[in-house]
């Protein structure tokens, strides 16, 4: 079967989502998502705006006996999503892959292996990435039905809203902002024509 196409033919693997003031999900206000995949069997994708603050990459490294430490290199840790929130994920710029990376549209890539733990600790790896435990998951047609729901934008990655360390509610500014969107601006009910 042929992977689905870019967004303009209705999958949205690659964009980033970001959540509408009315979202009433506290899983998920005011989040900024990479959406990773996207076909008729769901989405995933990991929030971009949610860091951990009681783990350190140094600690991980260390629980997964993974040397250098100290690293000569470390990412930040995010809160990938509710979804298996003991599974780590790396969203990484496509300038490094391994066997199982995930080739993401707009020239990024998701890889679950230790390896590229072991790359990055070493001082090599990807140009850029960030660690993600966890992820956010919808079931067939779910997320769909939110984007209609209008729960959710969307709008094309960059490396700043994906890699640049700020806090949530700054990164959901500026992922609206690149869509020229004003968030005291925003309704929380879609209209039909």
């Amino acid at each position: 079967m042929a992977r689905p196409g870019p967004a303009s033919e209705g999958w949205l693997g690659g964009q980033i989502l970001i959540a509408m003031p009315s979202m009433d999900d506290p899983r998920f206000a005011r989040s900024v998502i990479c959406l990773c995949a996207h076909s008729p069997e769901g989405a995933m994708g990991i929030v971009l705006n949610r860091t951990i603050e009681n783990l350190t990459f140094d600690d991980l490294l260390k629980q997964l006996e993974v040397t250098p430490i100290p690293p000569q290199r470390r990412i930040r840790l995010h809160a990938g999503g509710p979804v298996e929130g003991g599974r780590g994920f790396v969203l990484h710029t496509e300038d490094w892959s391994s066997e199982g990376s995930l080739s993401i549209e707009g020239g990024f890539a998701l890889t679950a292996s230790v390896d590229i733990l072991k790359a990055i600790a070493g001082g090599d790896g990807p140009r850029q990435g960030l660690l993600a435990l966890g992820y956010a998951g919808w079931g067939p047609g779910q997320l769909e039905s939110e984007i209609a729901g209008n729960a959710w934008l969307s709008v094309s990655p960059d490396e700043a809203i994906l890699f640049t360390e700020e806090d949530q509610d700054a990164k959901w500014r500026r992922a609206l902002a690149k869509l020229k969107v004003d968030p005291l601006l925003l309704v929380g009910t879609a209209g039909r024509a």
